[in-house]
């Protein structure tokens, strides 16, 4: 494994454009899961909320702390975890603070409705706090994991203000996708119709802004334009218009169309929101893949 890895980096090396790998091949796969844990649970939160919807809110819950798991797995040396805590410098700090607020007042804030019997409850006064530092660590992970890869400047294909705002239309869109998945399984008051009209407008709106995405960078300096060719045309273009386009945006907007026709039953909302999910993991998995490093020398511009 070391002989072929150091091969690879000898082969990377001599390419005009170095991929990025060490945040999607091999352990990277977990960082993205992390990254994309996150998002859904943060996204789930906010609309379980909104809804009133119980479940919702146990399933972001589980999945924010499973994302923790990822990225703490994800570490080298995950004993040495305490030494990336540096908020005021650096996204990755951000987003642990980010976990550390959310996963235990969210857990604070659930305890009642299992557990009978406590000193607060989710009306009180206490209660009310666990679920106001909640938000505010959902707020930060909102906004962490597109900034986390936009203050990447060596990787210009992801140092965009544009990436942040991506990565928050994902995140909203997977917390809805979430619900959707599970309201087969628990005699739900959300509306599923609601539930719908919020998946089909954000879908439509991840593909119109990830397009736009696509559009700007393309414009963009050289190093930029290969990873959209990469994405586009290139080794990334496989995982990207199957996973990212087809099973993420094309199949989710036609099922949700559907509603306009006959009313949708809540199996074919759960596809609904399983196909978005997978999407939104494959959209998170190519921008990682697709990424690489500016040239350390001059390059011939192709394909312009």
């Amino acid at each position: 494994m070391a002989a072929n890895s150091y091969e690879q980096l000898l082969v990377d090396l001599g390419s005009a454009f170095r991929p990025q790998r060490e945040w999607v091949d091999r352990r990277g796969v977990l960082l993205i899961s992390g990254h994309f844990l996150t998002g859904v649970g943060s996204g789930t939160w906010l609309f379980s909320l909104l809804f009133h919807y119980r479940l919702g809110l146990f399933l972001s819950f589980l999945a924010v702390a499973l994302g923790g798991v990822a990225h703490f797995l994800f570490l080298g040396h995950p004993e040495r975890f305490w030494r990336m805590v540096k908020v005021r410098h650096s996204w990755i700090g951000r987003g642990f603070m980010g976990m550390s607020l959310f996963i235990p007042f969210s857990f604070l804030y659930l305890l009642p409705s299992y557990v009978p019997g406590l000193p607060w409850d989710e009306s009180g006064v206490l209660g009310r706090i666990f679920l106001v530092l909640s938000l505010l660590g959902m707020a930060i992970l909102f906004a962490y994991k597109g900034n986390v890869y936009a203050a990447s400047k060596g990787i210009p294909f992801w140092n965009s203000p544009l990436l942040p705002v991506l990565y928050i239309a994902y995140a909203l869109r997977g917390g809805v996708a979430l619900i959707l998945l599970s309201l087969p399984f628990t005699g739900s008051t959300v509306r599923p119709e609601q539930a719908a009209v919020i998946e089909l407008w954000i879908a439509v709106s991840a593909g119109v802004f990830i397009l736009f995405y696509l559009g700007v960078m393309a414009n963009s300096n050289v190093a930029t334009r290969q990873s959209v060719r990469d994405l586009t045309r290139g080794r990334v273009s496989g995982s990207f218009y199957l996973g990212t386009v087809l099973i993420g945006l094309v199949i989710p907007i036609l099922l949700g169309g559907l509603g306009y026709l006959s009313p949708l039953s809540q199996d074919i909302l759960a596809a609904v929101g399983l196909f978005s999910l997978v999407g939104d993991f494959f959209a998170k998995y190519t921008i990682a893949k697709a990424g690489v490093y500016m040239p350390l020398v001059p390059v011939a511009e192709v394909n312009k």
